[in-house]
């Protein structure tokens, strides 16, 4: 049976966003109630269980459960039978998640993609002809989000969610869900990009690199919206590219948002061994994730206590016994 209200999760990034119109669209001539939540990976579990524990109907884009107990409560509250309410793209997701028959994970695609293919195939005739008018954008998404680089708009995209934050971006799809900039908007991004260009290469000269572990970036160079790009350049296009890229940035209460992005899961193990609940705070995901120190500490003591964890995670498959505080001996010699 249908619920009577669709509760649309999804990303605030480009694809997440994307997706986000493309359910909207699908969705809307189907009699139900729809609310939109555009939120991270901390936030995450808690509107999924939230929603179906409500007895509504979620459909979560581009994002997944941050939590096993949240995974074993779905699966004891979802009805065989149903369609799948979950599509994401993530290679971790796929490694850990993979058959569950709630979600349907494709790493070939970015998450709005997979969410549209399925759409191509189970949809109905009116929610295919919807979707239709998304396509472009749903491709232009898919560029950015897998970094082919074969569209140039696509960064400019990207820095219009920058610039106009994602709930301005999604409201501009659902008005116009034309793939074509307008005048204005291609003019905005441009200037944004050139910029943010002039601010990376600042930054890939100013990135402390501590060999194949860490390359680590001070604050006052990167602005909002940069991290994420930044770091995927240096994870995907350096030929030598760190386990982990961090970004330092200064809050306005005084202490120290360090963003930390990786591959294969391996910024959330490290935020995992950082974070002691008192002093130091984080939350996020696998390959996304920030980590809080307090005002009093330095740049270099937060490299090197991010470099010690990498250390210790490194280090447990071939040697349990190691601590963190044994890795902080070697460091600053």
């Amino acid at each position: 049976m249908t619920k009577p209200l669709l509760h649309i999760i999804s990303h605030t990034d480009l694809d997440g966003v994307a997706a986000a119109a493309l359910a909207w669209r699908a969705n809307k001539d189907t009699g139900r109630m729809i609310r939109v939540s555009l939120t991270g990976y901390g936030e995450v579990d808690a509107l999924i269980l939230e929603t179906l524990r409500a007895g509504e109907e979620p459909l979560v884009l581009d994002l997944f459960c941050q939590r096993q107990e949240t995974v074993d409560e779905i699966d004891s509250l979802w009805e065989d039978g149903r369609a799948p309410f979950l599509f994401d793209h993530h290679k971790s997701t796929f490694e850990r998640y993979g058959n569950r028959k709630w979600a349907v994970i494709d790493t070939n695609y970015c998450g709005a993609l997979v969410y549209w293919n399925w759409l191509m195939g189970h949809g109905t005739p009116e929610m295919r002809a919807q979707a239709a008018a998304l396509e472009p954008v749903v491709r232009v998404a898919n560029d950015r989000d897998l970094w082919l680089g074969q569209m140039p708009e696509s960064r400019l995209w990207q820095g219009l969610v920058t610039l106009c934050g994602q709930w301005g971006v999604l409201l501009r799809l659902v008005e116009n869900p034309s793939a074509e900039l307008t005048p204005t908007e291609r003019a905005g991004a441009e200037d944004f990009v050139a910029r943010q260009e002039a601010r990376f290469a600042a930054a890939k000269e100013s990135v402390l690199r501590t060999g194949d572990e860490l390359s680590f970036l001070g604050d006052g160079i990167l602005e909002f919206g940069d991290v994420s790009d930044f770091c995927g350049l240096v994870l995907d296009r350096d030929p030598n590219p760190p386990q982990v890229a961090a970004v330092a940035a200064k809050r306005f209460n005084g202490d120290w948002a360090v963003s930390l992005r990786s591959r294969d899961g391996f910024a959330g193990r490290v935020l995992a061994l950082l974070k002691d609940g008192k002093k130091v705070r984080g939350g996020g995901h696998g390959d996304a994730s920030a980590v809080y120190f307090p005002r009093n500490y330095t740049p270099l003591q937060m490299r090197d206590s991010i470099l010690a964890a990498i250390r210790v995670e490194r280090e447990r498959s071939e040697a349990p016994s190691v601590t963190l505080g044994d890795l902080f001996k070697g460091l600053g010699q």
